[in-house]
């Protein structure tokens, strides 16, 4: 079943072509994620879909009997209304059969009807979804007046309310902005669900990759469909953008032919042949063809570490009762790459600005060596004045920046972060979000620091800036600390971590957010199974009183097939576990890895908890 039709749509911002001609079709169950470049019409494609801009051209459509849920960056709230106020709003399709329900029992409609349709929404336990969602999302308080929400809050707020609506087609602007990576996870496993019809704006990677099977990017203004994940997307790319060049090739060696042809013919001469003229022109703009190659590729010379960089000891940091850190302490080394994680609230921020020396501790030491020069992006720095010219803001920062083999100009640097001589003498104002931070983030790197701070650096940027930071920042040789919610952005860059795992403690983890996660769940499931194991020793002097029963010859079959699956499992589990360490580069190959290893572990836990009570009556 069709449940959305995209067809012809074309969208200018001012003079500036956003996409043209565009067709797309969405069905039941689809997973569709939309790639682009900041700033050519992503968001805008969206708000078309709500009607809120009018296309200059096509048109669009949703089957009359589905719902279409939205999520977009800023949600429209009423400041007045209490959080369940705004949850219980009245296109509620549950609230409604709730009244519905509530007034048949009353004698007014039909009971019946009113009782099925409770039970085609699952409404009866409606309640407890609610409050097991906004729990996922910290969200506690019911009677909070919604205009006391941070940003954040209310986006978590609009993504629980949509997940209760349960629309028949989610469409997602950059859902996991503001989640932390809990909220990411378990957010990731529900849209995961067959059942699910999805479109979303994300630069989320693992997204793409573990919820996606169909990807739209535009690309100068056309939309290209891929069918798959992000790895498919990738290969399709790669191989997309190596025909271009073929035939731009091809079309220039057609192109000299033709010119030398149009060359030769006397200009007086009326009798060409006008087919082949017009061919000209067509050949002509074929094979001056551009295809964008462009990186972030800047090798800042900066300031030269010494031998003490940073000395965190005993930092004890509360507020009241809340505990953020507890006798923390840490030694930074030369090129050290750290990644902070934990929940919203936990104290990551707090962290950086001790290091930074912004805000106080309430005990302990801080020790700072003489040659660190600070580069701190975090998301309260992002004010830019909105009148001045791009290339202005960073000429107030310096004219020029030192790099590996003399210097770069503020246009040369700005271009080669990707704005075009025309968009650096254009208003901050005329600026995307995601290019406001790409501007944020090169002012930070033009004070040429030596010790690198990255508070949530991936919100609102699009991939291809994703891609160029991350091969930037892996040459880049100073200490580089990063709190981010982006798994891919982290496991890429980081070699340990700073887990914020509560009340003030912060474990000091050597590996990435992936291996990190594999231990956590391990060690989860050892708790598990000493539990099981404690339950069975308590139950061994009940079974020891018990006559002794023997096994059946079924079970005495099932006990020798468990020592052999035992056995072949932990041989595979060794296998893997090493490749997991060292072999393996490729990020798909890791994770199927990953996800293999995961599964045995559970299969071993199930067949090692039956061999046990087995093994009772061997």
């Amino acid at each position: 079943m069709n449940y959305l039709t995209v067809n012809s749509l074309s969208k200018y911002y001012g003079d500036k072509l956003l996409f043209e001609n565009i067709t797309f079709f969405i069905d039941k169950g689809q997973k569709v994620a939309l790639i682009a470049k900041n700033g050519t019409g992503k968001s805008s494609l969206i708000k078309i879909l709500q009607g809120l801009e009018p296309p200059e051209s096509g048109d669009f459509k949703f089957h009359k009997d589905i719902k279409a849920g939205f999520l977009v960056q800023e949600p429209d709230f009423d400041d007045n209304k209490t959080v369940y106020q705004t949850i219980m709003h009245a296109d509620n399709p549950i609230l409604m059969a709730s009244l519905e329900y509530e007034q048949a029992l009353d004698g007014h409609g039909d009971l019946q009807n009113a009782m099925n349709k409770m039970d085609e929404l699952e409404a009866w336990d409606y309640e407890q979804q609610v409050k097991l969602i906004l729990s996922k999302f910290l969200i506690f308080d019911f009677d909070q007046k919604v205009g006391t929400m941070s940003g954040g809050q209310k986006k978590r707020l609009a993504l629980a309310i949509l997940l209760l609506d349960r629309p028949d087609i989610f469409i997602l602007d950059e859902p996991t902005n503001h989640l932390d990576m809990d909220m990411i996870e378990w957010l990731e496993e529900y849209l995961s669900k067959n059942n699910i019809t999805l479109l979303m704006i994300t630069h989320d990677r693992y997204f793409l990759e573990n919820i996606c099977n169909e990807i739209l990017e535009i690309d100068n203004g056309i939309l290209y469909k891929h069918k798959g994940n992000y790895s498919k997307y990738l290969e399709n790319k790669e191989l997309r953008e190596e025909n271009q060049r073929v035939n731009v090739e091809k079309a220039q060696n057609t192109f000299r032919k033709e010119l030398e042809w149009m060359r030769r013919q006397p200009k007086a001469r009326t009798t060409k042949a006008q087919s082949r003229v017009d061919n000209f022109e067509n050949v002509k703009a074929a094979a001056t063809a551009k295809i964008e190659d462009k990186k972030v590729e800047i090798e800042v010379k900066m300031q030269r570490l010494g031998g003490k960089i940073l000395e965190l000891h005993n930092i004890h940091k509360a507020y009241g009762e809340n505990v953020l850190l507890d006798k923390f302490s840490h030694k930074f080394q030369r090129g050290e790459r750290v990644g902070i994680v934990g929940r919203n609230g936990s104290g990551k921020s707090t962290l950086l600005n001790i290091i930074i020396g912004t805000e106080k501790f309430d005990s302990g030491n801080v020790v700072l060596g003489e040659t660190v020069a600070f580069g701190y992006y975090n998301q309260k720095g992002l004010q830019l004045k909105e009148d001045k010219r791009v290339i202005d803001v960073i000429k107030d920062i310096a004219e020029f920046l030192p790099v590996g083999k003399g210097t770069l100009s503020a246009s040369q640097v700005l271009e080669r972060f990707l704005f075009t001589p025309s968009q650096q003498y254009n208003l901050v104002s005329t600026l995307s979000g995601g290019e406001r931070r790409r501007l944020y983030l090169l002012t930070i790197l033009m004070k040429n620091p030596n010790f690198l701070i990255l508070d949530e650096p991936t919100n609102d940027l699009d991939i291809l800036t994703l891609q160029v930071l991350e091969d930037f920042l892996m040459d880049f040789k100073g200490c580089l600390v990063i709190v981010s919610h982006d798994r891919y952005f982290l496991d890429k860059l980081t070699e340990h971590l700073f887990v914020f795992e509560g009340n003030g403690k912060v474990r000091d983890f050597l590996g990435n957010y992936n291996e990190y996660r594999l231990q956590l769940k391990e060690e989860q499931r050892q708790a598990v199974r000493d539990e099981k194991s404690l339950q069975l020793e308590n139950s061994k002097t009940a079974v020891a009183a018990a006559p002794k029963r023997k096994l059946s010859f079924k079970e005495q079959t099932e006990f020798k097939q468990l020592e052999k699956d035992i056995e072949l499992l932990n041989k595979e589990k060794a296998v893997l576990t090493e490749k997991l360490s060292g072999e393996l580069s490729n990020h798909e190959e890791i994770q199927k890895t990953a996800q293999r290893i995961e599964e045995i572990i559970l299969s071993l836990d199930d067949k090692e908890l039956r061999w046990l009570e087995l093994s009772e009556f061997i």
